[in-house]
């Protein structure tokens, strides 16, 4: 049929076949969260600490994994997880209540075909979080799924506030991005406790609209800790640096030739929307560097990692494919590489920190950037450019995210050393932005009579954000304890 030969067509009627199978899947759900029943939030003898977390894409992951880790560490209670997450939530010990990649969706009109899918496992969620009956609900990023979340629990604990689990949101939503978005911040303070948040002033914007808050420091700093050997440091290295000789020597690359790490993002959409347009700009520098060689590191299995293999196989470019590349993967190949090409995002602010010069691209569905265009108050988009107030990394955004403007931004960066060192002056005062201020850790017994109570231990945001969370904790147990006693 003449239909079905249009490419654009056969995409659409597939979406439309999945749209149909998540419809059916939704509408045969029994009502789950209606017949949970919320118990009283057991504060006598906290022996074991119920922890409910959710993240919904591969950074909240990242972010979720190193603060289990550190509660383990600080908590004096013995601590039981639960939620939603991904593989490196899972290698501490998580079992997922579904796939993460389920909810891993951002944009507008790129959320309707999955709209179904996502009320589904929204109902979901709200459900094993209720069943589970947690003392601290921790949502991570994704704030679209994460508040409907908080949402469904405070509703279940309507008329019972006192026995309403701990609510705490990591990482703070850009409301300093979108007009009205300061409005849209007020409204949280009825679904959460407090706010961990990630930018150093995102904290005192959030307590004057009446939400508890917390700068705990940017995730992105604690790769240092776990890629550098930086035991001895209390901040972190300097900078985020790998092994440049040895990832060379690994995969073959002679120290002279052109490396150029190319990172696509971590959400599927993102990916097959980028990489073609990242094709186009290489393939282009190939034509005036033929030793140019790309490495593409994938940030976790599954579908985006699927996807990237067969959308490179296509590639004229030599190609290094790094499939769920760990922290140090990552960055031995940033530090081998002479430049990158990040798809706008974390990758940005992890390339800057690596000190390797970089571009930031971005292109999504032509509605979503009308809105984007038409609500945003900022002049850029790369946090670096944002924090520092600069047109630090060259940005090719929108209707400019083309091959040509990508190479006419990226051939500077890989052949003048003094345009590369121009745009790497001001990672240090970033990266001091970014750290967050000293705090006192609560230390439990698993530390050893060695440690005081006193004692500041490495400035990890983890640490930071965990240490937080236990005191939040242990305030609301005291305030429990004090009414019951009445």
């Amino acid at each position: 049929m003449r239909w079905w030969r249009t490419q654009r067509r056969k995409d659409a009627f597939i979406t439309f076949w999945k749209c149909r199978d998540s419809v059916k899947e939704w509408t045969s759900l029994s009502s789950k969260v209606e017949r949970a029943h919320p118990s009283r939030w057991p504060v006598r003898h906290l022996s074991t600490c119920r922890v409910f977390i959710v993240a919904g894409e591969a950074s909240g992951d990242a972010i979720g994994s190193r603060l289990m880790a550190s509660l383990c560490i600080l908590s004096p209670h013995q601590l039981e997880f639960a939620g939603v997450g991904g593989p490196l939530m899972e290698r501490e010990g998580f079992k997922s209540q579904f796939p993460m990649e389920d909810i891993s969706v951002m944009g507008l009109m790129e959320l309707i075909p999955h709209s179904p899918r996502l009320w589904m496992r929204l109902r979901e969620t709200i459900a094993a979080a209720i069943k589970f009956q947690p003392n601290v609900v921790i949502t991570i990023d994704s704030k679209g799924f994460s508040f409907r979340v908080l949402h469904g629990i405070t509703d279940a604990y309507a008329g019972m506030a006192q026995c309403r689990p701990l609510a705490v949101h990591y990482v703070a939503p850009s409301f300093w991005a979108w007009k009205g978005g300061e409005e849209t911040l007020r409204n949280l303070s009825k679904i959460m406790d407090h706010m961990l948040c990630i930018l150093p002033f995102e904290e005192a914007t959030c307590q004057a609209n009446g939400i508890g808050a917390t700068f705990v420091g940017h995730p992105v700093l604690e790769d240092a800790f776990h890629v550098t050997a930086s035991a001895e440091y209390n901040d972190g290295p300097e900078a985020i640096t790998g092994d440049a000789a040895n990832f060379r020597e690994q995969h073959g690359l002679n120290m002279g030739s052109t490396l150029l790490s190319v990172l696509p993002g971590s959400r599927l959409q993102e990916v097959r929307r980028m990489l073609p347009i990242f094709e186009g700009a290489m393939t282009r520098l190939q034509n005036s560097d033929r030793n140019l060689t790309v490495v593409i590191p994938t940030a976790q299995r599954g579908s985006v990692t699927r996807a990237v293999e067969a959308l490179v196989a296509k590639w004229r470019v030599p190609v290094v494919l790094l499939p769920e590349a760990s922290d140090t993967d990552k960055y031995n190949a940033l530090t081998a590489s002479n430049a990158a090409l990040c798809t706008s995002g974390t990758a940005v602010l992890q390339t800057h920190l690596a000190r390797v010069p970089c571009v930031a691209a971005y292109r999504a569905h032509p509605l979503t950037e009308y809105f984007i265009r038409r609500r945003t108050k900022l002049k850029f988009i790369s946090l670096p450019n944002i924090l520092l107030n600069s047109a630090i990394i060259p940005e090719a955004l929108f209707g400019a995210c083309t091959a040509g403007q990508i190479v006419s931004y990226l051939r500077p960066l890989i052949d003048d050393e003094m345009v590369r060192k121009k745009q790497l002056l001001r990672a240090k005062e970033l990266r001091d932005l970014l750290t967050p201020v000293t705090h006192e850790m609560p230390i439990s017994s698993t530390l050893g009579s060695s440690f005081l109570e006193s004692r500041i231990l490495p400035r990890k945001p983890s640490f930071v954000a965990a240490s937080r969370i236990l005191r939040l904790l242990e305030d609301k147990t005291s305030q429990m304890t004090a009414g019951s006693s009445f």
